[in-house]
């Protein structure tokens, strides 16, 4: 119906307020939509923000609607806030219970009467497990075994200690000041090397700027022992740039270990599922770093401790071992000199006895050629005589010479023997030298830099070699 009688605007907006309101006053809806352009008056409880939906496949936005909460609506805001930990802020899907208001001054607005909790978080939750079913499909990096997620930057070593890292932050996050003064307050005394790379860490939108920081980290030619991502917390979709699959397939490919410390404690992101170590805040984050450190100085001071313990035992071992030898020594020569001695006695019997036999038989025969001599002339008698007197003075210093012999051969061994001694030739200036508790006879094995024991009669040295060089032999010349 058309009238040609003008009337004022707000006689056209009242009439449109009393239409809509008719219509739709007993009228509510529950609707899903995405939230942009949110404000918040702490001061009166206000919300203010616009209600969207997009296109799926360009993401335009084809309808848009002026949404608005206080009063019951701005508590039931609160309580989904509190229940699922998540902001009610930009860039969220969420289910509403709205009805509808038309002001001749703002126009038609939604209020949001209700909210649903569980169907925002559920959102993300489905396109949580579709992001990772897509990395494990589409990586041979990545894969699943046994409710756990094996990727490459997992498998990456980590060195024994951390001493060089990368932390990829926010310029202004809280969380990487806490993980710096955590690492340069620590009790133990280390010292440890941070490289700082900034970018923005909270929206999806910024997954490029984040990966561009993290090709960096690559391509900076330093040699880092892990790198640390940190920010502080937050609401569950400031994370999602943490659930990104282009993030997540970067990371689990990462050839450096990788350390995170989000700061987010109900739920673990997808880069937190992809990386070599997840701590839950950038506080941990450096705890971890210190408790690994720690772990390998306190293996090292028990291998320490055990090298002592096998020294000492391996030392006392030798010195028992030489002091056996020396006994052995000291009683094998009693043994030589006793069964010597024996032997000459028993030579010295020998001879004695023999002596008198000859001297016997000779006697003896010379009585039978006395006998049969008789008729013989005393000149043939003073020759015999003569032949037995040089035969006697033989026999006696034969004699003589072989015990004089004997005995001296006997003193040459004893001499030899002393000489011999280990002790008599350290006391001479020689020394015993011993390489890794091997007694060594020329010098082939040993380099410059070997720590070598020198033992002389009363004394053993622990020293280190400094130069090895050929000797020609003049210096034995003594």
């Amino acid at each position: 119906m058309q009238s040609n009688t003008p009337i004022r605007l707000s006689q056209l907006t009242g009439t449109i307020a009393t239409a809509i309101e008719d219509a739709f006053k007993d009228m509510r809806f529950w609707v899903i939509a995405e939230v942009t352009n949110h404000s918040y008056r702490q001061e009166k409880g206000y919300h203010n923000f616009e209600l969207v939906e997009k296109d799926p496949g360009s993401s335009s936005v084809i309808a848009k609607i002026a949404g608005k909460s206080w009063g019951n609506g701005a508590k039931q805001i609160s309580a989904f806030e509190e229940a699922t930990g998540q902001r009610f802020t930009n860039n969220i899907q969420v289910l509403l219970l709205l009805a509808l208001e038309y002001h001749p001054l703002y126009g038609l607005s939604a209020n949001v009467l209700d909210i649903d909790q569980g169907f925002t978080l559920g959102a993300l939750e489905q396109q949580r497990k579709a992001t990772l079913l897509r990395l494990v499909q589409q990586n041979d990096f990545i894969r699943q075994a046994n409710g756990e997620y094996i990727t490459a930057n997992k498998e990456v070593g980590m060195g024994r200690v951390i001493q060089s890292v990368a932390l990829l932050s926010s310029s202004i996050s809280a969380g990487a000041e806490d993980f710096k003064h955590t690492l340069e307050n620590n009790s133990f005394g280390y010292r440890f090397r941070v490289d700082e790379y900034f970018s923005t860490v909270q929206g999806d939108r910024n997954a490029g700027e984040f990966l561009d920081k993290l090709i960096s980290i690559y391509n900076s030619g330093e040699r880092y022992d892990a790198v640390v991502i940190t920010r502080g917390g937050g609401a569950q979709t400031d994370f999602l740039l943490f659930d990104n699959y282009r993030i997540a397939r970067a990371v689990a490919k990462f050839p450096i270990p990788i350390i995170t410390g989000i700061g987010h404690q109900k739920d673990q992101s997808i880069t937190d599922l992809m990386v070599h170590t997840q701590t839950k805040t950038p506080t941990k984050a450096a705890e971890f770093i210190i408790a690994h450190n720690r772990a390998f100085e306190e293996a090292l001071q028990v291998f320490q401790k055990n090298i002592l313990i096998a020294s000492q035992q391996l030392l006392s071992s030798q010195v028992r071992e030489l002091s056996d030898k020396k006994q052995m020594v000291l009683h094998g020569t009693r043994d030589i000199i006793t069964g010597r001695s024996s032997a000459l006695s028993k030579v010295k019997q020998d001879i004695t006895g023999g002596s008198g036999s000859l001297l016997f038989a000779h006697r003896r025969k010379l009585l039978q050629l006395s006998t049969a001599a008789t008729s013989n002339t005393r000149m043939a008698l003073q020759r015999r005589r003569n032949d037995i007197g040089r035969a006697i003075d033989t026999l006696q210093r034969g004699s003589k010479n072989y015990l004089k012999s004997q005995k001296m051969r006997i003193e040459n061994y004893s001499v030899s023997i002393r000489l011999m001694s280990p002790s008599n030739i350290l006391r001479k200036g020689y020394a015993v030298v011993r390489l890794g508790g091997q007694v060594l006879s020329n010098a082939d094995t040993i380099s410059e830099g070997a720590v070598i024991e020198v033992i002389f009669s009363e004394t053993t040295l622990q020293t280190t070699v400094l130069e090895k060089k050929k000797n020609d032999g003049t210096g034995n010349n003594l």
